[in-house]
């Protein structure tokens, strides 16, 4: 459904290696009265570059680009410009590529196979605030923060051996020890929801399936991604402390 009349377009960077690909899709979102394409990148440099100068509200972002990836662009984009959005665009060949976009900061994924109604909403989505997850990405993203789930108990109980001036244990060093930060679980809605997103139900057919408004499901959607993003930050620093 097409945005405000009066409200100013959303203006978008497309970042694809692929000019075909690239120059269509300027050409379909060009053609939205609601839409501005800004800027067109040719791999993950230029995307960089172009996003600081011209501060869109969305960028496209393909995954794998010469020089420089989609990956590295999105997590500098993100850090750099927190008001601009990421549309990852994939083929979902590569899984940990897939979840390195997430912990990325990236904040919705399509598939490039997906139809243009599809993309519009979604770049919409993206100027509302929303997040969005095709549900074989939803899958995939699940699998991974279920795995993270399963490996945080045990590296957060790992300490290094206590060598102290004052020969205390290693257990009253244990005790001192700051406690580890613990991301937020998803709660059983969240995990039912997300489940039904990896089914491929759309988000009306969750609200009708768990007696919802469908605004209050995209808001359940919204909160999801959050959680995993925290989640991810939380997994990185339990590997770095088993690292160090």
């Amino acid at each position: 459904m097409q945005e405000v009349a009066n409200s100013p377009p959303i203006r978008i960077v497309i970042a694809e290696d692929q000019a075909i690909v690239r120059r269509g899709s300027a050409l379909l979102l060009s053609m939205e009265p609601d839409m501005e394409v800004v800027g067109q990148a040719r791999n993950g440099v230029e995307a960089i570059e172009l996003a600081q100068l011209l501060r869109p509200d969305v960028v496209l972002m393909d995954l794998h680009m010469p020089v420089k990836g989609g990956v590295a662009a999105t997590r500098e984009i993100t850090q750099a410009l927190p008001g601009t959005q990421i549309l990852v665009l994939t083929t979902l060949d590569d899984d940990e590529t897939v979840f390195e976009a997430v912990r990325a900061g990236a904040h919705a994924y399509l598939l490039k196979d997906a139809d243009e109604e599809e993309l519009l909403e979604t770049v919409r989505a993206l100027k509302r605030g929303e997040s969005r997850l095709t549900p074989q990405i939803a899958r995939k993203v699940m699998d991974q923060f279920r795995r993270m789930a399963a490996t945080a108990p045990a590296a957060s109980g790992q300490i290094p051996p206590a060598h102290t001036s004052d020969n205390r244990t290693a257990s009253a060093a244990k005790a001192d020890a700051p406690a580890p930060h613990k991301a937020d679980a998803l709660t059983d809605k969240e995990e039912k929801i997300l489940q039904h997103i990896a089914e491929g139900m759309s988000n009306r057919q969750i609200a009708n399936t768990l007696f919802l408004a469908e605004g209050t499901v995209k808001n359940y959607v919204s909160r999801i991604m959050d959680k995993l993003h925290a989640n991810t930050r939380t997994e990185l620093a339990l590997k770095s402390r088993r690292q160090s």
